[in-house]
C-alpha cells in the first residue's frame, strides 16, 4: 500500500493519497484546489489517480475534487447521506453508510458520522494483502487529534439557525461508532492545530482510536450528552466570513481552475488606473514595512501562513483586488488565494515607492507609551483578538472588537478621542490599523507588542467568565 499525507499549513488542512502498488490505482481524499501536488505524487510513484472522494461538504477551503477529476478522468465518490438539503449538486457516485470503495487490493468502508455536518462520512481503510482487519480511519472533521468537529459552523457561518444543537446530538451518537473501532486503528483527520474547525486541535497529525479514547476530551463524558454538548458549543473560535461561500461553492456547480494562474505584474500606469477606479489593494509586506509607508486605502494582510484566512475574512468575492508582493512570493500567495476561491486578482506590483502616490505611515507605539494610555477616560483602547482570548484576560478598560468583524463594527470605534489598538503579538493589530485607516480613522495608535509584551512586563489583566471579572497580577 502507498500512503502520503499532504498538509497545507496555511489552512491547517490535510488531504491524502492512498494507492495500491500492485494495480497502480490510487484514491485522493479531500483534495486541495491546486491539484498539481497529487499529479506529481502519482507520477513519482507509478500510480494512476482513479478514485476521488471527500469526507463532507467543506466550509474552510475550496475542495479540488472536481479539478482533479477534470484532469485525471477519475471517478468522484461523494456522500449521499444527510437528507435532501445536504446533497452535492453535480454528477458523482453516491455513498451511503456501509458502502465500500475498492481501490485495487484496498477497500474503504463508508461510515456515516454526522454531527459536524449532516452528510459527514468517514472511511475505514483495509489493506487486504496485509490483513483483513482495518488499519486506518479517515475522519474528515469528525474526530481530530485531541478534539472533535464543531457543529455550530452551519449556524454561525452559513446562517442555518437551530442546527448546532441537532448537530451536537448527532455527533454524540457518531462518537459511539468511533469507540467501537479497534483501538490500534490509525486516525487521520482533515485538520490540525490552527484550524477554525475546532478549538483544541492537536499539533500531531496522526493518532489512534485507543489514544483518542483516553486523551480526547470528547470521550470523557460517558452518557452525559448535555455536559458534552455544553462544552462542545462553548468558546469556539469565530468562523471566518468566507466559510459560507465555501459551503456554497463546494456544493454546487462552479467554474474550474485546473492550473495555478500566473498573475500579471502591473505597470505603474496600469496599477494607478485600477487604483483610481477603487480596486482594493492588499499589501502583503511585513507589518513593519507597511507601517513605514503604505498606499492609502490598502489593507495589510501579511503573506504568511494566515494570509488566506484573513483575505477570506476581509475580501469581497464579487470584487477585484490587487496585491503588493515580492516576485518570489507570488506563486505561494496565488496558491493560497485559489485554495479559498479568491480568483478575482487583477494583478500585482512589487513595491510602493515609485508610484507617485503620497504614502501614509502608521503610528506604532512602545510598551512604555501604551502604559500612559491605560485607565484614561479620554482614550479608547481596543483589543482586536478573538472573544475567547479577550475573556481569558485583557487590559482593564479595553473594549473588544474582533479584527475579522471590524469592518462591520466601525461604529464601536471612537472618532472623538485617540484610539489605541492591540492584539496578541502584532499581526492582527496591523490588519486592524489598515482597516481603520482605510475607513478614515486618523487618530489611531498601534501597540504592536500586544498582550505578549504586556504580560511579559507583568501587566495586570482582567479575566471574564459570564458577567463576572477578576483582576490578575501576572
Amino acid at each position: 500500500m502507498f500512503f502520503q499525507h499532504v498538509y497545507d499549513k496555511s489552512l491547517a488542512q490535510g488531504s491524502y493519497v492512498i494507492g495500491c502498488q500492485a494495480t497502480g490505482e490510487a484514491i485522493v481524499i479531500d483534495a486541495q484546489r491546486d491539484t498539481d501536488v497529487y499529479l506529481e505524487i502519482a507520477e513519482q510513484n507509478n500510480l494512476r489517480i482513479t478514485h476521488i472522494t471527500e469526507t463532507h461538504i467543506h466550509a474552510d477551503f475550496l475542495c479540488g475534487s472536481r479539478e482533479l477529476a477534470a484532469v485525471t478522468g477519475a471517478t468522484m465518490y461523494l456522500s449521499d447521506e444527510g437528507g435532501a438539503d445536504w446533497q452535492y449538486q453535480f454528477p458523482h457516485n453516491g455513498l451511503k453508510d456501509g458502502d465500500v470503495i475498492k481501490v485495487g487490493n484496498l477497500s474503504l468502508t463508508v461510515m456515516h458520522t454526522p454531527g459536524h455536518t449532516p452528510e459527514s462520512i468517514s472511511f475505514l481503510l483495509t489493506d487486504h494483502p496485509a490483513t483483513d482487519h482495518p488499519v486506518m480511519v479517515f475522519t474528515g472533521d469528525f474526530v481530530f487529534v485531541g478534539d472533535v468537529g464543531r457543529p455550530d459552523l452551519l449556524e454561525k457561518a452559513a446562517g442555518l439557525i437551530g442546527t448546532k444543537e441537532v448537530g451536537a446530538k448527532q455527533l454524540f451518537q457518531s462518537l459511539k461508532k468511533f469507540t467501537a473501532l479497534p483501538e490500534y486503528v490509525q486516525v487521520w483527520s482533515a485538520h490540525g492545530a490552527g484550524s477554525a474547525c475546532g478549538k483544541a486541535l492537536g499539533a500531531v497529525h496522526c493518532s489512534t482510536v485507543g489514544y483518542e479514547k483516553i486523551r480526547n476530551w470528547a470521550f470523557q463524558y460517558g452518557d452525559d450528552e448535555q455536559g458534552f454538548t455544553d462544552y462542545l458549543l462553548a468558546d469556539q473560535p469565530e468562523p471566518p466570513t468566507y466559510f459560507a461561500m465555501m459551503k456554497h461553492l463546494n456544493k454546487v456547480n462552479r467554474p474550474l481552475l485546473i492550473e495555478v494562474p500566473k498573475l500579471p505584474k502591473l505597470s505603474n500606469e496600469q496599477f494607478l488606473a485600477a487604483y483610481k477606479k477603487g480596486i482594493q489593494v492588499i499589501d502583503t509586506r511585513s507589518r513593519t514595512d507597511f507601517a513605514n509607508g503604505f498606499i492609502p486605502g490598502s489593507l495589510n494582510i501579511q503573506g504568511n501562513n494566515s494570509f488566506s484566512t484573513w483575505c477570506g475574512w476581509l475580501l469581497n468575492y464579487q470584487e477585484q483586488f490587487m496585491l503588493v508582493a515580492d516576485d518570489n512570493q507570488l506563486e505561494d500567495l496565488t496558491r493560497k488565494l485559489m485554495r479559498i476561491g479568491l480568483d478575482n486578482s487583477y494583478g500585482y506590483i512589487s513595491g510602493v515607492n515609485d508610484l507617485g502616490i503620497k504614502l501614509q505611515t502608521a503610528e506604532v507605539i512602545s510598551l512604555d507609551e501604551f502604559k500612559t494610555y491605560v485607565g484614561r477616560d479620554d482614550v479608547q483602547i481596543v483589543d482586536v483578538r478573538g472573544s475567547t482570548e479577550y475573556d481569558a484576560g485583557h487590559v482593564e478598560g479595553a473594549d473588544h472588537v474582533f479584527v475579522g468583524t471590524l469592518p462591520d463594527n466601525l461604529d464601536k470605534i471612537s472618532k472623538d478621542k485617540p484610539v489605541v489598538i492591540h492584539c496578541q503579538a502584532g499581526d492582527r493589530a496591523a490588519i486592524a490599523y489598515s482597516v481603520l485607516a482605510k475607513n478614515g480613522f486618523r487618530n489611531v495608535k498601534n501597540f504592536s507588542g500586544g498582550m505578549k509584551e504586556w504580560l511579559a512586563a507583568n501587566g495586570e489583566t482582567v479575566g471574564c467568565t459570564g458577567t463576572s471579572c477578576m483582576i490578575t497580577q501576572n
